[in-house]
């Protein structure tokens, strides 16, 4: 499930290039305290992992680069997901406590509220990136010490390792392991170089395929990791 959070200004937006974690934090803010608490500290536990279940697009609208950063012009839109209900009527409820919020330095204004139209779920869908996809690993050097290594979507482990993280997710929102065999894959389509963003994250587009179900949790929770960081969140491409 997802909603739409329509935004407007009496001024333009200006953002620093990276500006994730203001979203975050502006996402975060509208939440029930105990909430909020319980996600940032706890989340929702796998084994030794704990997944927040929740992710959003970027900044969707009209947007330019001026110096360091970058500014969007109104309206605009951001998409908010999550398979978890309690997460979303809490986010709406902080949204209606106030005409106004604070963005960064910029004021902005809630024009509407939507719950986003549930699309088809099939065997096979393309999707676009409405935020970029990141997938990592951990690798150990012979000395023990320890450096994050970031996939493309051309390299085999990346489809690996998001068929493993929706396994675990998976487990989480619905009590059923699916095992290691269940079907799913991704697929890019048109990612050009252009695509790849910081940290190894990339924006285009893909077809996904498998099991319904699991794609529907992909739409919901995100695909790969770093998803209540502003990444993993498509859409579906008629």
């Amino acid at each position: 499930m997802r909603v739409e959070v329509n935004l407007n200004a009496e001024f333009p937006l200006v953002l620093p290039k990276s500006h994730n974690h203001i979203l975050q934090g502006f996402i975060y803010s509208l939440l029930d305290p105990l909430l909020r608490r319980r996600l940032h500290k706890e989340g929702y536990p796998y084994e030794k992992r704990r997944f927040k279940l929740f992710t959003f697009s970027r900044l969707l609208g009209r947007v330019r680069v001026v110096k360091e950063d970058f500014e969007f012009s109104p309206p605009l839109k951001l998409v908010i997901s999550s398979p978890k209900g309690e997460i979303l009527q809490s986010l709406a409820e902080g949204l209606l406590k106030s005409p106004e919020f604070v963005l960064g330095k910029n004021i902005v204004y809630i024009d509407s509220i939507n719950v986003a139209a549930r699309p088809s779920f099939n065997n096979e869908v393309k999707i676009k990136m409405l935020s970029p996809v990141t997938v990592r690993s951990t690798l150990y050097g012979a000395d023990g010490s320890k450096k994050s290594y970031y996939y493309s979507p051309f390299e085999r482990e990346f489809c690996r390792l998001i068929r493993e993280n929706l396994r675990k997710k998976y487990k989480i929102v619905f009590d059923k392991d699916l095992g290691h065999n269940f079907e799913f894959s991704i697929k890019p389509e048109k990612v050009p170089p252009s695509c790849e963003k910081v940290i190894k994250a990339w924006m285009g587009t893909y077809t996904l395929k498998g099991d319904p179900k699991v794609i529907h949790l992909a739409y919901d929770a995100g695909l790969g990791s770093k998803n209540s960081q502003g990444f993993g969140c498509f859409e579906i491409k008629k």
